[in-house]
């Protein structure tokens, strides 16, 4: 058995009962899942991010300097 991920941009619960119909006719197991994706450009940033600190491009700032860092 194969998994793969499959989006579909249903604009009523029709069409998901009609997405369920098809699925089944074609006896293919399957799950609904009612998370909703991140952003891809959001967890590009955040890989980006992630990266960065592994190169130690980053500024550490501490607890009590953190009012000043941010201009407060």
């Amino acid at each position: 058995m194969q998994t793969i991920n499959i989006t579909a941009y249903t604009e009523d619960d029709s069409q998901i009962e009609a997405v369920k119909a098809f699925m089944k006719a074609l006896k293919i197991k399957f799950e609904i899942s009612k998370e909703k994706p991140y952003n891809p450009e959001f967890v590009e940033k955040i890989e980006k991010s992630k990266q960065e600190f592994k190169e130690g491009k980053s500024t550490r700032v501490k607890k009590e300097d953190l009012q000043s860092f941010l201009g407060l």
